[in-house]
């Protein structure tokens, strides 16, 4: 079998090395018999592989004692609700930055239950930018300030956090993983799996654990992050097999050097893609310089007539999932942890191949 190089915005690409291992395993994990995805969740194997899976994720991430990492199901989408549940109880003030389009839909999710506020959006420039946080609008009373760190559709980074006493939610799930952060720096980290962590099903939470028992009384028992902590995020049947994969891509990582390590990578690949289409003539990139985002790059052709031929080339040269969000149109490639080098060097060399036939 030939593998492609997959630029999905998710489900992402998973390294082939946990694959691989996860293959192995499938069918008899460690002489036991049964696949890994027929053992219960509160059997030793399970509980074992999930207390793994959170020791390695909180090393590559210096997470201390002072936060709960709990793994969850519903998608970084239920998190839209779950976190002002828990943290403006009696419809607070929570403060809200618009970057994109998954800032949007937090937004709106967030006005069905707190006094919400857009304090900063960059929809006036088609969210090609982060607006300076001195220029947010911010409220002394809000229980919390929340920001999508990368968005996903637009490729739009920040390059700067909010100050203040104000605890910061962020939804990291398509930036977290790629470079070292500070973790003190927020309240609450949020992210969907499918992208760096694992495969689809997996939520990650990671919650300062002095904000945990503030929930609404109206908020449902399996969005309640403190239920979740108390029961080891087993309070249900947990998604074990996305844990399990998890466990392994933390491991990979770690095997690599860590976040320091891949974040170098991820900073040339990134840099080889962007020199490529700022110095072509032929594609470009919308985003301001100081937000381009490592792991999400949308791009445009000269002639958008050209679009469905450069993406069936790029089908038939193993190069999948370019087209971009049909809300922006035009290409994106979204170049997460597992998508290697020589992916981002061969989408490059098909890019100049197509502009030098059809310039």
């Amino acid at each position: 079998m030939s593998r492609v190089f997959n630029f999905c915005a998710g489900p992402a690409a998973l390294p082939e090395a946990v694959l691989s291992k996860a293959q192995a395993d499938l069918m008899d994990w460690q002489g036991r018999g049964l696949s890994i995805m027929e053992m219960s969740h509160r059997s030793d194997e399970i509980v074992s592989i999930a207390n793994e899976a959170e020791a390695s994720l909180r090393r590559l991430m210096s997470i201390s004692d002072d936060y709960a990492v709990l793994f969850l199901q519903g998608g970084a989408s239920q998190q839209f609700a779950a976190v002002p549940l828990n943290l403006a109880a009696g419809n607070q003030a929570a403060d809200y930055v618009n970057t994109g389009q998954w800032s949007k839909k937090a937004i709106s999710e967030a006005k069905r239950f707190a006094d919400v506020s857009v304090v900063a959006s960059s929809e006036d420039r088609n969210f090609t930018y982060v607006p300076a946080v001195n220029s947010w609008a911010r409220r002394d009373n809000a229980a919390y300030v929340h920001i999508c760190p990368n968005e996903t559709i637009g490729g739009v980074a920040y390059s700067e956090l909010p100050t203040g006493e104000t605890p910061i939610v962020a939804d990291m799930s398509s930036t977290i993983l790629s470079q070292p952060i500070n973790v003190n720096d927020y309240g609450v980290i949020y992210a969907g799996a499918q992208k760096n962590i694992g495969p689809a099903g997996l939520t990650v939470v990671i919650v300062r654990k002095d904000l945990l028992g503030k929930a609404s009384e109206h908020c449902p028992t399996m969005l309640n992050w403190q239920v979740a902590a108390e029961n080891d995020s087993m309070y249900n049947t947990p998604p074990t097999f996305a844990i399990y994969l998890a466990g392994l891509v933390f491991e990979w990582l770690e095997d690599l050097g860590g976040l320091g390590a891949m974040a170098e990578i991820n900073q040339r690949k990134a840099g080889k893609l962007y020199d490529y289409i700022d110095g072509s003539g032929f594609y470009a990139n919308p985003v301001a310089l100081p937000n381009r985002s490592l792991m999400n790059v949308p791009f445009t052709l000269a002639d958008a007539a050209l679009d469905k031929a450069f993406l069936a080339g790029a089908d038939a040269a193993g190069l999948l999932n370019l087209k971009g969000h049909r809300s922006v149109g035009g290409m994106r490639a979204s170049i997460y942890n597992a998508v290697p080098e020589a992916g981002v060097d061969a989408l490059i060399y098909y890019m100049r191949d197509f502009a030098s036939n059809n310039g």
